[in-house]
């Protein structure tokens, strides 16, 4: 219980200096919401009235405590380009990021678990070629490229779906899952590349291990070692690493909705950003390193369970 506090505070901590320095980042970048708002020609009166109704000519760490407070009430503000509460956009497009982060997330797991088996357990010269070859090309390429070459490829030569045409959840859900499928495998593929390769090694680097031989030795057949004793140990630094993906995933979403028009919290996120618009931003990434940190700690917890050293030095 007291190493659960200290990571609960831990978390705590990072949120709250992660908070800090994204409002004082905000307030230091080129550009001035107002500019936005009104427009170059504005006079200087409009201006600051304009800044006194948004509060912004108070000092800014006031202007932070104040923001923080409200934001653990569940008060994220007020968006200055949509004039609507940040909470009520976010709700708009938040079930999008997720239900792609869910997808991609799911084909990381459903397609380099079994792959990752197969490549540790049965050995084959020709096969371990073809997988390291993939493995570094599909590490190598990022998301987004993989994203705009499937829209020219399966969109526009072989007209199997409409770039920017995305059917919302509320029109239809299968017709939105199967929009998301594509971006959902582009932003999977190189972490699926990346665990193939991870538990690949550590399948065969537990093989080789004195406890295998002693199985062995009892006559447990191969199928059950592999299931009940190596499985266990070699899925151990897989489960951060996956964790890490559902975190790197969930922020490669913000490009991905770029290439694929999807109206998700990415696409908010770079408008709001052009845009200055502030309390939307701040609440995005606010958001966003709240998810990355509660992944990670889950993902220690787990590790936790499955490892009997890391319970003993608890």
């Amino acid at each position: 219980m007291k190493r659960i506090g200290k990571k609960v505070a831990s978390l705590i901590i990072t949120l709250f200096i992660v908070s800090l320095l994204a409002f004082l980042a905000f307030q230091i970048i080129p550009g001035d919401p107002t500019t936005k708002i009104l427009g170059t020609n504005a006079s200087p009166e409009k201006v600051a009235q304009l800044r006194n109704q948004l509060g912004l000519d108070r000092p800014v760490l006031i202007r932070y405590w104040d923001w923080l407070v409200s934001f653990l009430r569940g008060d994220f503000g007020t968006s200055y380009n949509y004039l609507r509460p940040v909470e009520s956009l976010l709700a708009d497009k938040l079930p999008v990021t997720v239900l792609l982060t869910v997808l991609s997330f799911a084909m990381t797991v459903l397609i380099s678990i079994p792959l990752g088996v197969a490549q540790g357990s049965l050995r084959s010269r020709l096969a371990d070629h073809l997988t390291v070859i993939a493995d570094q090309i599909l590490m190598a390429v990022p998301p987004f490229f993989l994203g705009v070459i499937s829209c020219y490829v399966f969109g526009i030569v072989l007209k199997w779906f409409m770039p920017g045409n995305f059917i919302p959840l509320s029109d239809s859900v299968f017709g939105c899952i199967a929009y998301l499928l594509l971006p959902a495998l582009c932003l999977a593929l190189p972490r699926i590349a990346m665990t193939v390769r991870m538990l690949r090694g550590s399948i065969r680097d537990e093989l080789t291990k004195n406890y295998i031989y002693t199985a062995k030795s009892r006559g447990l057949p191969p199928w059950k070692i592999l299931v009940r004793h190596v499985m266990k140990n070699a899925m151990i630094p897989i489960v951060t690493f996956l964790a890490v993906s559902a975190a790197e995933i969930m922020t490669g979403t913000i490009i991905i909705e770029q290439v694929f028009a999807i109206p998700g919290i990415g696409r908010l996120l770079i408008s709001s950003i052009g845009n200055r618009d502030f309390p939307v931003v701040q609440a995005i990434v606010v958001l966003l390193a709240a998810w990355i940190v509660l992944v990670n700690f889950l993902a220690d917890t787990v590790n936790r369970l499955l490892d009997p050293r890391r319970r003993a030095d608890a």
